[in-house]
């Protein structure tokens, strides 16, 4: 309990510094980075709105967990999992540079 508070605190950290050297991150984002993922739902990722949350329900991704487990898949890879992204709901540029940035940030801090 100890670690997993001292990770979502270093997270936390990590958050802050971002935010002031580079461009500011949503709140949607620092709250799922900030914390284990558990039973998330799939618009509990940054630049998953009720739109592509839907359509991503419908292709059986219902859970923040099973798109993470897609992007183990594709082993991180930015380009990959932007184009899979766009294949499969539509996303954006902008939503999907902000989902990879916030699966890829979680994973740092908890993988």
């Amino acid at each position: 309990l100890q670690f997993d508070l001292l990770r979502a605190g270093l997270c936390k950290l990590s958050c802050w510094i971002s935010d002031t050297a580079m461009s500011s991150t949503s709140q949607k984002h620092k709250e799922f980075v900030a914390e284990p993922m558990g039973e998330k739902p799939v618009m509990a990722l940054a630049g998953i709105g009720p739109a592509l949350g839907k359509k991503l329900e419908e292709h059986g991704f219902d859970k923040a967990y099973v798109v993470l487990g897609q992007f183990l898949v594709l082993k991180k890879d930015e380009e990959l999992f932007r184009d899979w992204l766009k294949d499969t709901c539509g996303a954006n540029t902008k939503q999907q540079r902000d989902c990879y940035g916030c699966l890829k940030e979680w994973c740092d801090a908890f993988l």
